[in-house]
């Protein structure tokens, strides 16, 4: 368990791992913390926009959609691996999961199969949108997932977190695909070594 860091913390915990980050806007104070409390935080999820072209998914994730207001997460990875800051504070990217992967992630065990949707993820998670089209064919150029990984490690490394406090959001939502393209365990285990 753990408080969410402040704005200008995440942003020096993401230069410090060598991310090239734009600061969107006014990301520092656009959150949904009307809608509910933000924090305590336990990890960092991470999904695919289903989206193409690097403005148009800021743009989107930024604003939201006319279902769902934004922002949509913390912040945006482009396929140049740029991370674009749109918001911070409680954002609408997890949505409701399984309280028994919650536990999981907070214990930093290994992760039940997801089943349910009871707990409150947009209060509990870091979000990171990741721009891919989430077919399965959009590829991953290296230095997008090199920027999603050193993204996640930076925020568990502030923590103390170990690569488990990492998940997908297909691993906390039943139905969810993302991110899709590579594994979440590919994934961990890149995190795991820059926390080497």
């Amino acid at each position: 368990m753990a408080k969410p860091m402040s704005a200008r913390t995440f942003l020096k915990v993401l230069e410090d791992e060598g991310l090239d980050v734009e600061e969107v806007g006014d990301w520092k104070e656009h959150n949904r913390n009307g809608a509910g409390a933000w924090g305590p935080v336990h990890g960092v999820m991470i999904h695919h926009t289903a989206t193409e072209g690097s403005r148009q998914t800021v743009e989107i994730c930024r604003e939201g959609r006319p279902d769902l207001p934004g922002p949509l997460c913390h912040g945006v990875i482009t396929k140049d691996g740029r991370v674009h800051l749109v918001g911070f504070g409680r954002a609408n990217h997890a949505g409701l999961g399984d309280d028994e992967v919650l536990r999981a992630v907070i214990a930093e065990r290994s992760l039940p199969t997801e089943n349910e949707a009871r707990a409150d993820g947009n209060r509990y998670f870091y979000g990171f949108e990741c721009e891919n089209r989430g077919d399965g064919e959009d590829p991953w150029p290296d230095e997008q997932f090199e920027a999603v990984a050193r993204a996640a490690a930076a925020i568990c490394r502030h923590h103390g977190w170990s690569a488990r406090s990492v998940i997908g959001h297909l691993e906390w939502q039943p139905g969810k695909t993302d991110p899709r393209g590579f594994t979440m365990r590919k994934l961990r285990e890149r995190v795991a070594e820059r926390l080497k």
